[in-house]
């Protein structure tokens, strides 16, 4: 199912981290773009979705809106995590429905498998045990909007499906000081420890969870090759199918930023689930494989990050 020059595809979330990305790939596509800001079209007020459904009439949807942030975030503010997240996917999935768009892809993450799951993360693991408290309400979230688009799909027959991403990095992160991820946290606090000469710089928890870590532009490959497809997976996880732990992490991030100081932990702290990694042989069986290494996307990051920073940009709310 390609993309044609008759497409109207809705990108819900355009300014977001992956929104961004999404908008990059699809420039070369002769389809028309739909994108609203928040002033425009507030997402979790159905009123306003039906009126921009009704008015643009979209063929299409990616939806990557979502408020997102890192494991202090999802413990001060659980309700607007659940609540917000849930508004969203069920307005916009619903006006798709109903206003005949053909093709809807839903982004998630892959915090909606069980803490304690078989790693690497199968998409079967889903529902079969505990979430993690630490982000259980955005979790739920997700898990609602991916079943949603499974629901839909069964009771309507419509191609609506959902991609399962893993954490994601890249060009316009959230680099706020307290409810950013943990990757765009690491190359401020790091980047801030080089520019003052500090000695030392501390990471949360102990160092050994191990997270793995896609670059936007890949996310963004993998929207357009599974948005392709014609019959796509009721959803898929999508990553590099490799994992290294925060300390790992940490000191790499220290080698681009060309911070030589100390890296030390917080076992005090908390780091969320021990382990998470995508298992990608169904993604990769389909035809779609990563491209970008994780230091070679730290670096682009971090040069992003600088000339972001140094024009007085830089997203940290």
């Amino acid at each position: 199912m390609s993309i044609t020059e008759s497409d109207r595809l809705f990108i819900a979330g355009h300014r977001g981290m992956a929104g961004s990305a999404i908008m990059r790939r699809l420039k070369s596509e002769r389809c028309t773009l739909l994108v609203a800001d928040r002033s425009e079209v507030d997402l979790c007020d159905r009123t306003a979705v039906e009126k921009f459904f009704q008015e643009q009439r979209p063929t299409g949807v990616i939806f990557a809106a979502a408020k997102v942030g890192g494991i202090h975030a999802n413990l001060t503010y659980p309700a607007d995590f659940l609540l917000q997240n849930v508004m969203m996917a069920s307005n916009v999935i619903d006006a798709a429905f109903r206003f005949s768009v053909r093709r809807l892809l839903y982004l998630g993450s892959n915090c909606i498998y069980p803490r304690d799951c078989e790693q690497p993360i199968r998409e079967s693991s889903l529902l079969t045990g505990p979430l993690e408290k630490t982000n259980e309400a955005y979790a739920l979230a997700k898990i609602v909007g991916l079943k949603l688009c499974e629901s839909y799909r069964i009771q309507h027959g419509v191609c609506f499906h959902s991609l399962m991403p893993t954490n994601l990095y890249g060009p316009g992160d959230n680099y706020h000081r307290e409810n950013s991820h943990v990757l765009p946290a690491l190359i401020r606090k790091i980047h801030e420890a080089k520019d003052s000469d500090s000695e030392t710089v501390t990471i949360w928890g102990t160092g050994a969870a191990r997270r793995e870590f896609l670059h936007t532009d890949d996310l963004a490959d993998a929207v357009h090759f599974t948005f392709g497809l014609d019959d796509p997976p009721d959803w898929v996880n999508v990553g590099t199918g490799m994992d290294l732990s925060i300390l790992s992490l940490a000191k790499l991030i220290a080698k681009v930023v060309g911070f030589e100081g100390e890296i030390l932990t917080d076992p005090g702290r908390p780091e969320g689930t021990p382990v998470k990694c995508n298992e990608m042989s169904r993604l990769h069986e389909l035809g779609w494989r990563h491209q970008i290494d994780l230091e070679d996307g730290l670096r682009m990051t971090y040069q992003s990050f600088l000339s972001d920073l140094e024009a007085g940009s830089l997203r940290s709310f």
